[in-house]
């Protein structure tokens, strides 16, 4: 008695626990969303979540359930405990008994199915509750077919704890049906309510669509069904697929291990009763099968079967019509049997019909799936691929070009001429000044080591960004161009390319010794400031020159500029970053307790925050919920609450955008920017740091476009459409967020603005200071790049040899060779009248990469994205003439390190205790012509702090090594008056690549 009451107190108690916790977590998630404002995203989230939890998982419990009960009720008597029993069982009309040795085979094969469906939904259930558990699970199984049965049994078996799982599950099943078939229904229940409600994107997806006035063309369906309606079938068809086949199999295990069949040995038949229950299930499953085979002849857009992705000639020849037949078959079949079950007569002379109907069916099924296809392929195809093919290689080609935006690349002939001069240098002094010379690892080493300022404080990242900077007067900006003076200037204002890299708070790195509940939640609250480097000067000693550096903590500005003019270009204010890239803890200000602002000599400065990120915590029923919602029960007991006390939680600013909008993949490069932003959507505090995150609509639907994988968190995707639809700003300080609608054609975004109405603002809302900031996003480019390689090829046939393959080049940076990465330069693009330019001046901000031909290293091909004003989004392909050789990246690196002065040079710097270590080769475009940069650092193999000794440029048949930039072109387009210092070495003309 004791005993059950200890038990009922643990339930009941456990059970007011798990209520209140859910409750915190949704009062805290309510709080949050009111307070970052976007409370309705949230709200309509959440209630379609319940609700399609709530809906789904009563539907299938009271289904399986209620068919469940209902057999219990029709099975035969247990035993047949009197001989009146056991005659009147015998007088029901019923079909033939079933022998131990066909019941026993029978009863575990079914068993073995329940097992497998309980362990196939828990797998994909387990994809949303963690996508990072499970990777390889398709979303929309087609459990039923033969193959996929198969596939999945060879699976699980070749797994031991599947096995041993497997086969517990069905011993389980044979000796405690009742009990068993019942709780895995519940099971099943409660994993297709998982399943179903974490798909909630899809479901709103499809009550609001957007055409895309495009149509694909094998069924002429607008791309809009694709995207938005057959997801939503498909969800709906793993839904009730499972829900349907589960409960005929478990009905029927109730029929045959009912009435102690397996202990007598034999199977008494089915009764007239529940035949007649079977029937109504497995018309309800065919009719599910039916809807399975038309959805499938829609998924063959999707087909990896032919030499292209989509639907290929097997599969609109062979596979198509078989879908169709058997889905009107299937069709007949369900409507046969509810027909039958409606009107039931025990005794039919169409009863055959049935046995008959399904062992064709079964038979053409299988043939439809597996035989009928190999057979096509290789008797029809294979002898005549490219005549039977080629247009479907056609249709891959253009909807995998529509699907990442390709057919808008606008594709150009470049030839350089080779006869570039000191006048063009002078002329393009503003791309020689912005040649970029040190590299993002390089400058974030250095900043380690002097801009850290402090144990707790970190760089994360540098970002490449362009500024227009004030002109000092008189001017005196240390040019690229060194002897080349220029012509008298006018303008007060130039374009500057920088790194700039965040100050951030690494709390992990405060000594252990220090990491109490105060200094974690109370004291360490944010980071300060920012540095911000020009590309391309030199400081004393090869150090980066800094134009912002150090914490300068006065009255005047917060971070020490290098001139007035910057002072006035950069605004500075009050730069306390409480939301950023590595931020992952909550903390509370207002309290008793000050935070650490920033360190000044060997005292500290401290702050109290007065932003608007924080939710009120007080003294009262918030605390509480705030105590239960982040498990932190010290909230509780600390003395040192005010009021006004505020908590601020989800600062990571992936996490906190996520938070707000799970449905679109971000870019892994947030950058900072400092800006006045002047606008009613951003708070006024004296705090100018804003981070701006590219982020994407996409999707794994779009017909005939070849897949690519798009890495998220920790973990790839398969997606087969992308656009770059949304700039998404934080502000560092305050952390609001606010959502802008880069890309208005996108169908996707415009769905989700339909969904969201208050979501989403137009660009053109963005203020001016921070529109010029926007860039082209490098994991879109990467990926359009990626594509680029064989979908260059538009003509069929060049696609099917793949004659015409690109690779992106390599190259050695420090000590190994890796593929080349986008980077961005300020330059003028070939070929790009003024009149297209957005000022005077015909340089831009773009991002580059180059390509060489498939295991060739002459360069082939370049592609550039623009990335200001009415040209931002445009994307560039420069072809080079495949008759005459273009050096490469990997060319010139092999030119560089087999020059015997430049490597026996880099070979004594490679000593015992420090490395010299090569970095990024640029192509740089000047005029018609190209030029070659590559920075040579050196750096100690501990402690390192990178500084740049040698600037290696390259430019047709000549090659120079020069301490800087200036000495390094002046060996180039002067030789007469090289200094002694540099190296110059003429290049071999090779060969041309045929």
């Amino acid at each position: 008695m004791l005993r059950n009451w200890w038990f009922r107190l643990l339930t009941i108690s456990l059970g007011v626990w798990l209520f209140l916790d859910l409750l915190a977590h949704l009062g805290a998630e309510i709080l949050w969303f009111e307070n970052i404002g976007y409370l309705q995203v949230f709200l309509l989230r959440i209630v379609t979540m319940g609700g399609l939890w709530i809906f789904v998982a009563g539907i299938s419990a009271a289904f399986c359930l209620g068919n469940l009960h209902l057999a219990y009720r029709h099975q035969h008597p247990p035993n047949h405990p009197s001989p009146m029993v056991a005659v009147k069982v015998q007088q029901v009309p019923r079909s033939k008994e079933i022998k131990l040795v066909w019941l026993l085979p029978i009863a575990l094969v079914l068993s073995s199915l329940v097992g497998l469906m309980v362990i196939y939904y828990s797998q994909i259930a387990a994809t949303h509750w963690h996508p990072g558990i499970i990777r390889d699970i398709p979303v929309n199984p087609q459990l039923f077919r033969p193959g996929r049965i198969w596939e999945l049994i060879g699976n699980f078996i070749s797994t031991p704890w599947y096995f041993g799982l497997i086969l517990a599950i069905v011993i389980a099943i044979v000796v405690y049906p009742h009990f068993l078939l019942r709780a895995i229904a519940i099971l099943l229940s409660l994993l297709f309510a998982q399943i179903i409600s974490h798909n909630w994107a899809r479901i709103l997806q499809y009550f609001a669509p957007t055409s895309f006035n495009a149509s694909e063309p094998l069924f002429d369906q607008d791309i809009s069904i694709y995207i938005f309606s057959l997801p939503f079938w498909e969800l709906l068809e793993l839904w009730l697929m499972g829900l349907f086949l589960y409960t005929l199999i478990a009905v029927a295990l109730t029929y045959l291990l009912g009435a102690g069949s397996l202990s007598q040995g034999v199977f008494l038949g089915f009764s007239s009763q529940q035949q007649r229950h079977l029937y109504g299930n497995g018309g309800l499953f065919m009719l599910l099968v039916a809807l399975s085979y038309m959805l499938s002849r829609y998924e063959l857009v999707y087909s990896p079967r032919g030499v292209t992705y989509g639907a290929s000639y097997t599969d609109v020849t062979a596979v198509l019509p078989s879908y169709t037949t058997l889905c009107f078959a299937s069709l007949a079949l369900a409507f046969y049997l509810l027909w039958r079950t409606v009107s039931w007569k025990p005794q039919s002379r169409y009863r055959p019909f049935i046995f008959y109907s399904l062992g064709v069916y079964l038979i053409g099924m299988v043939a439809a799936d597996i035989f009928l296809p190999t057979l096509v392929q290789y008797l029809i195809v294979q002898p005549n691929e490219l005549q039977r093919e080629q247009p479907y290689i056609q249709r891959t080609i253009a909807l995998t070009r529509q699907a990442f935006d390709l057919e808008n690349i606008d594709v150009q002939t470049f030839n350089p001429t080779g006869d570039l001069t000191e006048a063009d240098i002078q002329r393009n002094d503003l791309t020689i000044r912005n040649i970029r010379l040190w590299d993002q690892q390089p400058l974030l080493e250095t900043n380690r080591q002097l801009q850290q300022i402090r144990l707790y404080y970190r760089f994360s990242d540098a970002d490449i960004d362009r500024y227009t900077l004030l002109k000092e007067v008189p001017a005196e900006i240390p040019t690229a161009t060194g002897v080349f003076p220029n012509p008298v200037d006018e303008e007060t204002t130039e374009r500057r390319q920088v790194l700039i890299a965040a100050r951030e708070l690494d709390y992990t790195a405060v000594p252990q010794q220090a990491q109490t509940w105060v200094n974690r939640h109370l004291i360490y609250t944010h980071g300060f400031g920012f540095t911000m480097s020009p590309v391309n000067t030199v400081a004393p000693g090869g150090l980066p020159e800094y134009f912002v550096k150090d914490i300068a903590g006065n009255n005047d500005t917060a971070l020490t500029t290098s001139s007035e003019a910057i002072r006035e270009s950069i605004p500075i204010g009050k730069p306390r970053i409480y939301f950023g890239e590595i931020t992952d803890t909550y903390v509370m200000t207002g309290t008793k307790v000050k935070e650490l602002d920033f360190p000044s000599g060997s005292d500290n400065i401290y702050n109290i925050y007065d932003g608007v990120g924080g939710i009120r915590v007080g003294r009262g029923w918030r605390r509480l919920l705030f105590a239960m919602y982040l498990k932190d029960w010290q909230m509780l007991f600390t003395e040192d609450f005010l009021p006004d006390t505020q908590v601020l939680f989800r600062r990571n600013i992936k996490e906190r955008i996520q938070a707000i909008a799970p449905f679109l993949q971000f870019d892994s490069d947030p950058y900072l920017v400092a800006a006045d932003a002047g606008d009613k959507d951003f708070e006024k505090n004296g705090s100018y740091l804003y981070w701006v995150v590219d982020a994407y609509t996409t999707s794994d639907r779009y017909p005939y476009s070849d897949t690519t994988s798009l890495n998220i968190a920790d973990h790839q995707e398969k997606i087969n459409y992308i656009r770059n639809s949304v700039k998404v700003v934080i502000d560092a300080y305050h952390g609001t967020v606010n959502f802008y609608i880069a890309d208005p054609g996108d169908p996707i975004i415009a769905t989700w603005g339909k969904i969201f109405p208050h979501t989403f603002k137009p660009l053109l809302d963005l203020p001016l200071n921070l529109r010029k900031h926007i860039r082209y996003p490098v994991d879109l480019f990467k990926i359009q790049s990626e594509r680029l390689i064989t979908y260059h090829m538009t003509d069929p046939q060049v696609f099917y040899n793949r004659e015409d393959q690109w690779q992106i080049p390599t190259e050695i940076y420090g000590d190994e060779a890796r593929p080349v990465k986008p980077y961005y330069l300020i330059t003028s693009l070939p070929t790009v009248p003024l009149s297209e330019s957005n000022s005077s001046h015909r340089e831009e901000f773009i991002l580059l990469l180059p390509y060489t031909p498939r295991q060739r290293s002459n360069l082939i091909a370049w592609l550039a994205a623009r990335s200001d004003g009415e040209n931002y989004g445009k994307l560039l392909l420069y072809v080079f003439p495949k008759e005459r050789l273009v050096f490469g990246p990997e060319q010139i690196e092999a030119r560089i390190n087999q020059d015997p002065i430049i490597s026996q040079q880099i070979s004594l710097w490679n000593r015992q205790g420090s490395r010299a270590v090569q970095g990024n080769l640029l192509i740089i475009p000047i005029e018609q012509s190209l030029l070659y940069v590559e920075p040579i650092y050196l750096e100690a193999t501990q402690n390192r702090l990178p500084t740049l000794v040698r600037v290696i440029v390259a430019f047709e048949n000549r090659i120079v090594m020069a301490p800087t930039l200036e000495q390094a072109l002046q060996g180039i387009f002067q030789p007469e008056v090289t200094p002694t210092p540099t190296i110059i070495r003429p290049l071999e003309e090779p060969a041309p690549s045929q």
